[in-house]
């Protein structure tokens, strides 16, 4: 669960049965497909293994998603914990899914091949990806021909001050996805991402003290089930 809000349950769901899929809804309408995803994939890895994250652009499914995970575990612990977490200044509002998702009927050998079609699906996905990590490598090779340095000055005694360095982020981490996590601390003001460096950022807030109370909050949060972030004061 998370160590950075209250545990608050959900709503009373009727009539729907406990399920591996959870549905999310209230979520920022004006947030780009790809950017969603990716935010919810960091936010919710933390409770478990996720198989699928469905989120579609059209504008009758604006504002929602469908999280899949291995278990119902896992979708019934992230419910519980995430339910009102602030996301994109918007509360998210959650319950288990009505239906069995494309992924899940694919581990129980139930699903339809009919009514999808899953490889253009897949294809499709493995192309963005390919495509997306050819072009982190040219501007990575872009800033180094600069001269943007690689190395970042950092001292793990540096006394407190207002802005933190993170490290042990995945390299998919976006400037949205890590204000959503500090903008919950008093005095917050912006991230500061090192595209030439992946994995680590700067967070910048009002006073030393502010930065403090969130160093203290988010020390250690595994933003996924491989990464942890690190938090110390940045170096002057």
């Amino acid at each position: 669960a998370s160590r950075t809000h209250a545990e608050v349950y959900p709503p009373s769901m009727g009539d729907i049965p406990p399920s591996p899929t959870i549905y999310v809804n209230n979520l920022n309408e004006k947030t780009k497909k790809d950017e969603l995803k990716k935010s919810l994939q960091a936010i919710f890895s933390q409770f478990g293994k996720i198989i699928d994250i469905v989120a579609a652009k059209s504008y009758k499914l604006r504002g929602q998603a469908w999280v899949v995970f291995a278990d119902v575990a896992s979708a019934t612990e992230a419910m519980r914990a995430m339910q009102g977490f602030p996301f994109y200044d918007k509360p998210m509002r959650i319950t288990y899914a009505k239906t069995k998702s494309d992924a899940t009927a694919k581990q129980e050998g139930s699903f339809d091949p009919k009514a999808r079609d899953p490889e253009t699906r897949a294809k499709r996905k493995a192309e963005s990806q390919t495509a997306e990590k050819e072009s982190q490598a040219a501007k990575a090779e872009r800033d180094a021909a600069a001269g943007v340095p690689a190395k970042i000055r950092t001292d793990p005694s540096a006394p407190p001050n207002e802005i933190l360095f993170v490290q042990g982020l995945p390299e998919a981490t976006t400037a949205a996805m890590l204000s959503m996590l500090f903008q919950q601390f008093p005095g917050f003001k912006e991230v500061r991402m090192v595209e030439a460096k992946p994995g680590i950022a700067f967070v910048e807030f009002e006073t030393d003290t502010q930065a403090s109370v969130a160093l203290s909050g988010l020390q250690g949060f595994k933003i996924n089930p491989t990464h942890s972030m690190t938090l110390a004061f940045a170096a002057k």
